[in-house]
């Protein structure tokens, strides 16, 4: 088996709301990442997911527990993390290629090679032909896809998303998921991504983690056994509609529980 890249070990963390009580967001969150592996993180609203996000990739402190990246404890970002957001994060005022190029460009590569190299990656998420192009004319997928080929071009050790393709529609999703695999398998790049997606989860992933309610922890990691190279043509399986409704059972149990305790405090 690979090694373990990413280590998260007993986090957990406690928010004070603004009437003083106490919030309990994760509670002793632990998961293993090896390298190359593709694992994502479900839960229903209100577990702790994006907080989960925001510890391991370092903008957030814990209050208990610890990260590790191969086997080191890592305090704030780091350089073997890249982020992708929920949130649109392409800078509006460059186009794709200086957009994709950026990293490059902080980092002091010359103008010539870090081109080259924006290149490579704007071709590798599909989006040859738009160099030139600014992100308001671009979609939000593509935009999106822009924002993944920026933070490769830092060349990262893990890719940490969170829900990137929350606002696109289902099918663009399912495509995009299509593009992603593509990419997973050209560089076997070690990913973690956060998503409330059961489908997008189980076309994407070696495992699932599923996160219970606040406070939010692991509440059993399912090993999606489907082959691979995968695509969205997978959708249409018995085996896929399987993993979907056992996660689903487990997800539906979260939210339940979620919805019984809004519903008591309203």
């Amino acid at each position: 088996m690979a090694a373990v890249v990413l280590s998260v070990d007993g986090v957990s963390k406690t928010y004070v709301a603004g009437d003083g009580a106490r919030i309990a967001a994760l509670e002793g969150v632990s998961l293993e990442v090896r390298e190359g592996e593709f694992v994502s993180v479900i839960g229903p609203s209100g577990c702790g997911k994006s907080t989960l996000f925001q510890i391991i990739g370092g903008l957030l402190p814990g209050d208990g527990g610890s990260v590790r990246v191969d086997g080191h404890p890592i305090d704030g970002s780091h350089r073997d993390i890249g982020m992708v957001f929920q949130e649109e994060s392409t800078f509006p005022w460059r186009s794709v290629l200086e957009n994709v190029a950026f990293p490059l460009e902080l980092a002091g590569v010359p103008r010539a090679q870090r081109e080259k190299a924006a290149r490579g990656l704007i071709r590798l998420v599909g989006l040859e032909g738009f160099e030139t192009r600014f992100p308001d004319e671009l979609s939000g997928g593509m935009r999106q896809r822009t924002a993944i080929a920026r933070t490769l071009a830092a060349e990262p050790r893990i890719l940490l998303m969170d829900e990137p393709f929350a606002s696109l529609d289902e099918q663009t999703r399912i495509l995009l998921g299509d593009k992603i695999l593509q990419i997973w398998r050209q560089l076997r790049q070690t990913t973690l991504l956060i998503t409330h997606d059961i489908t997008e989860a189980v076309q994407l992933s070696d495992r699932v983690a599923v996160m219970t309610y606040r406070p939010g922890r692991i509440k059993r990691v399912i090993e999606i056994d489907l082959p691979r190279p995968r695509d969205s043509a997978l959708i249409a399986s018995p085996e896929f509609g399987r993993y979907v409704g056992m996660l689903w059972q487990d997800l539906r149990e979260e939210a339940s529980r979620g919805l019984a305790e809004a519903d008591s405090v309203h």
